[in-house]
């Protein structure tokens, strides 16, 4: 079992920044892709995010590309989302999330991660 915890949230004006962090703890796993996902209220959880944790390519929505950044550091097992020229439309409960990587493939279903954390609120106020 992987158990994940996210950190980070909160309130922010417009333009503003904050960073999230995930820290997996159990049974982890250097061939993991991790992703950050976000659901609105009334709307289905989407997909934000995602970093290979071995070689830490990275993966974007296009909606968050040049203002979101996702990182890892492996010593202390966490993923980060800098989030930067925050608005009031990435108001959401964001979550992190694990499965194992395919090469292939930049996996961005909800339904096809084996992990997830708690969650923790951003809200963007105009």
């Amino acid at each position: 079992q992987v158990q994940l915890a996210e950190a980070g949230g909160g309130l922010v004006q417009a333009g503003g920044s904050l960073r999230l962090s995930c820290a997996a703890s159990g049974r982890t796993f250097t061939d993991a892709q991790m992703g950050w996902f976000r659901q609105a209220p009334g709307k289905e959880r989407e997909f934000v995010a995602a970093i290979r944790w071995s070689g830490g390519s990275t993966y974007y929505v296009d909606s968050v590309k040049g203002r979101f950044t996702i990182s890892r550091d492996n010593a202390k097992n966490t993923v980060y989302l800098e989030m930067n020229s925050l608005k009031t439309e990435d108001t959401a409960v964001y979550y992190c999330a694990a499965r194992s990587t395919d090469y292939r493939f930049w996996y961005t279903a909800a339904s096809l991660y084996d992990y997830w954390g708690q969650g923790t609120q951003v809200t963007v106020s105009s």
